[in-house]
């Protein structure tokens, strides 16, 4: 597939269609308060670090966010367990202070629901390297959703993550092994990178399932059950992650 990749501070005017494509994220997905708080201000104050991808008819098919922070910041150091919401806060806290960054996270890589399957994602992750090299970063690290996860919400996030395949070593899941073959290496698993917490009235408009009884409650494009606490009125998904760390 021929694709043109370039940051939103180079092409400005694909902001909207960018917005526009149509992504396979699940709806609960879209509503953690960190992410919808601090998404938009990637776009608006950190072009250069949005990378998007358009087809040859000129169409956006791809789009991947990052961002800059300190991760050698006193008192851090370590890649954080609450891990995407963690970089997120971190780093519109560091351009506040203005902390000099020295590492990239990744935030997202989404590819449009036309363009699955057709090896886009590596391509975004390969450019999104070369975009933080290029800014001069050394290091670029990911919270990863592993992609086949939700299809054993039941199982230990750390024993999954771990996991290889007989055959060439590489990881089981599909999106960590394209990490491990662009050059990262699993390190450690985020156990509370995203939590969403809402009504069960809002779990049961966003899934569709009931929300009746108190327990775990299987989500379909949850990674783990959602805890269900319905006699208070309430659900929350904490979601785990797996940290892969990328030397540039």
């Amino acid at each position: 597939m021929e694709l043109r990749i370039t940051t939103l501070a180079e092409r400005p005017e694909l902001q909207g269609p960018m917005w526009r494509m149509l992504d396979l994220w699940p709806e609960f997905m879209l509503n953690d308060p960190i992410g919808w708080a601090n998404i938009g201000r990637i776009v608006a104050e950190l072009p250069e670090y949005v990378l998007i991808a358009t087809d040859q008819e000129g169409a956006v098919v791809a789009r991947a966010f990052s961002v800059p922070f300190q991760l050698h910041a006193e008192g851090r150091g370590e890649l954080p367990a609450t891990g995407w919401d963690q970089v997120l806060l971190w780093a519109f806290s560091d351009r506040r202070h203005g902390r000099i960054p020295d590492t990239v996270s990744a935030i997202e890589i989404a590819v449009g629901a036309g363009a699955q399957g057709r090896g886009v994602s590596a391509r975004m992750l390969a450019a999104l390297r070369e975009n933080a090299r290029g800014m001069g970063f050394r290091e670029v690290v990911a919270p990863v959703r592993p992609s086949a996860k939700h299809l054993e919400p039941d199982a230990p996030m750390r024993e999954y993550a771990l996991r290889t395949r007989e055959a060439d070593g590489l990881p089981h899941d599909p999106w960590l092994r394209v990490h491990v073959r662009a050059g990262g290496v699993v390190e450690t698993v985020a156990p509370a990178s995203m939590t969403i917490a809402h009504s069960v009235e809002r779990w049961r408009e966003w899934t569709g399932l009931p929300f009746d009884t108190d327990g775990p409650v299987r989500v379909e494009g949850a990674l783990v059950p959602v805890r269900s606490e319905a006699s208070s009125g309430y659900a929350v998904y904490v979601e785990p992650n797996v940290w892969v760390r990328h030397r540039l």
